[in-house]
C-alpha cells in the first residue's frame, strides 16, 4: 500500500508528511504495547500485556493476532488488531477488528479510516467474508465513526460466559 498524504492542520503536534500502514514488526512491540495501555486507560481498564507477550501472540509458533501500524517514520500513530471468526452454522470465516487506535493529536486525520480499510483487505486476503468490530454503548463517536466506514449495527443478543483455565 503506498504512503498516505497527511494534510496540515492546526493542532499542538507535529504533522509528519507521510505514514505508512504496514503489518507490524518485532521492533514495534514497545511502541504497540504503550498503545494497548493508552487505549486500555481510555477505557478505564487496567493493561497486563507484555512486549513478551505480544511478541508470542503475534509472531510465536502460533500466531494468534494480527497487527497493522501506523508508522510516521519517527513514532507509531496507531494500530488495529485482528483476530479471526468463525460462524460454523454457515461456514463463513470473518475477522475481528479486536483494536482500532489513534493517538491524541492525530485521530480525524484519516488514520483510523486507513487502518480499516487495511484490516479490510487484509480480511478478504485471507478468505474472510465479513469483518466485525464492537463499541462499547456510549462510545457515540466510535458508532459515528464505523457506520461511516460502512459497518452495518446488529442488535447483541444473549450473555457471553467465561471460565477461566488453569
Amino acid at each position: 500500500m503506498p504512503p498516505i498524504s497527511i494534510e496540515d492542520s492546526e493542532i499542538s503536534l507535529p504533522r509528519p508528511a507521510v505514514v505508512t500502514i504496514r503489518a507490524a514488526k518485532r521492533h514495534d512491540l514497545p511502541q504497540l504495547k504503550e498503545m494497548i495501555a493508552a487505549l486500555a486507560a481510555h477505557h478505564n481498564d487496567l493493561a497486563d500485556i507484555t512486549p513478551e507477550m505480544l511478541e508470542r501472540d503475534l509472531f510465536g509458533d502460533r500466531p494468534w493476532i494480527t497487527a497493522l501500524v501506523a508508522d510516521a517514520g519517527d513514532a507509531l500513530i496507531g494500530y488495529a488488531i485482528l483476530v479471526p471468526l468463525y460462524r460454523a452454522q454457515e461456514g463463513s470465516r470473518g475477522m475481528d477488528l479486536h483494536h482500532l487506535f489513534v493517538r491524541d493529536g492525530h485521530r480525524g486525520h484519516g488514520i483510523g479510516q486507513h487502518l480499516v480499510s487495511r484490516a479490510r483487505d487484509m480480511a478478504r486476503n485471507a478468505g474472510c467474508g465479513y469483518l466485525s468490530v464492537s463499541a462499547a454503548t456510549g462510545n457515540f463517536a466510535a458508532h459515528k465513526f464505523y457506520e461511516q466506514m460502512d459497518f452495518k449495527p446488529r442488535p447483541v443478543t444473549g450473555m457471553r460466559y467465561m471460565q477461566t483455565l488453569v
